[in-house]
């Protein structure tokens, strides 16, 4: 039982909802993040959209059957091994696809038509977006636009324009880093796309949206304010700085994030690990201690400063 238990969380892809985490920018920057009823909208929207997204990763896993068969990793996967049989996974499918959109349902009419407009895209990605080179890579930011907006329907605060502008280069940037990794690993036998991709386009794709990204950053962090809530040592500061409030505190964070585009991109052209940008994200030590120098420093300076 636990081992059938732990074949089905593989198949689900529970690793890969940490992707989801993006629906909670919008509280997380509006400064909402521990006020309960955003935090609770938020996290159902979350666990929503993990079902909604393991949905997909089972009915990639189906159709990419052949390719992931001749995958050096890919091949262990319960689908292509044979662990989850196929009608096993197209029933698998069909309940979660009903289940998470009948439960976006009884959130609220829109946070539904945005779920469905979600699982269409990821259901049309696999049946034929992916096939087509730049479609696949930019299908992929846009469901992590969809995602990002998610929480905005779900907690009804807004994302600043080039806070989601960032999301898109910065998921652009990624997957296109996945596709280098795929090309150069197992050349263009891995997926139909990488037919008509080759390193050196694929290598302008990753320069263009990494630069787009700290770009968007980059004017996100100048022209927003910090947002006006009452933090823990707020009137400190407005007492005895008043003009800290006015000064353009988060561009500190610039330098950390150019570092963590850098490093992600040293671990793709030094070890070609970009294949898995979960594992990435969650392995690599200096990336995580980036990721939580940059989430102490954006805490402090809209919640306690």
């Amino acid at each position: 039982m636990k081992n059938k238990v732990f074949t089905l969380l593989r198949a689900l892809r529970v690793s890969q909802w940490i992707k989801n985490f993006v629906i909670f920018t919008a509280i997380i920057f509006s400064g909402k993040l521990f006020d309960q009823q955003p935090f609770l909208n938020t996290a159902y929207a979350f666990l929503i959209f993990c079902l909604l997204s393991s949905t997909s990763y089972v009915l990639n896993d189906i159709i990419d059957y052949p390719f992931d068969k001749k995958h050096k990793i890919k091949k262990y996967r319960p689908i292509a091994s044979g662990e989850v049989s196929l009608q096993q996974a197209s029933f698998l499918v069909f309940i979660m696809t009903l289940s998470s959109l009948i439960l976006s349902l009884f959130f609220s009419l829109p946070f539904f038509f945005l779920s469905l407009v979600f699982i269409l895209l990821h259901f049309f990605y696999s049946l034929y977006l992916k096939r087509y080179p730049v479609i696949d890579i930019f299908t992929i930011s846009l469901s992590f636009v969809i995602r990002s907006y998610a929480g905005v329907i779900a907690s009804g605060y807004y994302i600043p324009v080039w806070l989601m502008l960032t999301i898109f280069f910065l998921s652009l940037f990624m997957a296109s880093v996945k596709r280098h990794a795929e090309l150069v690993a197992q050349g263009s036998e891995a997926r139909l796309s990488l037919y008509r991709y080759n390193e050196h386009f694929l290598n302008f794709v990753t320069y263009t949206a990494a630069t787009a990204a700290i770009i968007s950053y980059s004017f996100y962090t100048y022209f927003e304010k910090l947002p006006p809530i009452k933090t823990l040592f707020g009137d400190f500061f407005t007492t005895h700085f008043p003009q800290l409030e006015a000064r353009k505190l988060m561009m500190i964070t610039i330098p950390v994030v150019l570092y963590g585009i850098t490093r992600y991109a040293q671990l793709l052209y030094e070890k070609y690990e970009g294949e898995r940008p979960e594992k990435l994200i969650t392995s690599d030590v200096p990336l995580i201690i980036t990721t939580v120098i940059w989430g102490t420093i954006m805490i402090s300076l809209i919640y306690l400063l």
